[in-house]
C-alpha cells in the first residue's frame, strides 16, 4: 500500500529531527472510491510535505458509518507522524490534501460521505482549544474506529486530557 521513497525521506527526517520533530497521530478515512487507493496516495502526499514524516501505519478497517448512516461503509486507520510543524500548519496541509483528493467540506451532511478523511487526532502532549482545531480530536476518546488503530501504533499511548488508549478503549 503506503511505500516512501526512503533516500529521499533520510534528508527530510534528518532536518525534521533537527527542528524538534515530535510524534503526531492522524486519523485516516475514506468511503467513496477506491478507499485503500486513496487513502495511500494521501500518505504518499503527506509524506512528501517538507517537514513531516509518515512514520508508521496501522492495519485498515472496515467500520460502519456513525452520525449519518445512509452511506457506505468506511477504510479507516491511522498514521504516527513525525514533524516540526506546529499544529495548524499542519492542519492547513492535511485540509490541503483532502481538497486535492476530492474532499468538498460544507457540503452534503455532516459526518457524510467522503473521498478522504485526515483527522489531526493527536499532537505529542498537548492540547488544544482553538477555533477550528481541538486537539486531542473532541470525540477520539468515543471512537473505536479511530481509538483501535490508535492502541495498534502504540499500545501504551497516552491521550492528553483522557488516558491510556487502551482504558478508552475498555471504556467503550
Amino acid at each position: 500500500m503506503f511505500h516512501p521513497d526512503p533516500l529521499k525521506k533520510h534528508e527530510r527526517t534528518t532536518a525534521a529531527r533537527a527542528t524538534g520533530s515530535r510524534p503526531v497521530y492522524v486519523g485516516l478515512g475514506s468511503n467513496l472510491g477506491p478507499r485503500g487507493t486513496t487513502i495511500a496516495d494521501a500518505l504518499s502526499r503527506l509524506d512528501a510535505e517538507d517537514e513531516v514524516e509518515v512514520v508508521a501505519v496501522s492495519s485498515l478497517r472496515e467500520t460502519d458509518p456513525v452520525g449519518y448512516l445512509d452511506q457506505p461503509r468506511f477504510l479507516n486507520g491511522a498514521a504516527l507522524v513525525a514533524t516540526s510543524l506546529r499544529p495548524r500548519p499542519l492542519l492547513e496541509r492535511l485540509l490541503r490534501i483532502e481538497a486535492d483528493l476530492g474532499r468538498t467540506r460544507g457540503r452534503g451532511p455532516r459526518f457524510g460521505p467522503r473521498t478522504i478523511d485526515l483527522d489531526l487526532l493527536v499532537y505529542g502532549d498537548e492540547l488544544i482549544d482553538e477555533p477550528g482545531l481541538v486537539v486531542p480530536h473532541p470525540r477520539l476518546h468515543e471512537r473505536r474506529f479511530a481509538l483501535e488503530p490508535l492502541a495498534e501504533l502504540d499500545p501504551s499511548l497516552e491521550i492528553p486530557g483522557r488516558g491510556p488508549v487502551q482504558a478508552l478503549l475498555a471504556g467503550l
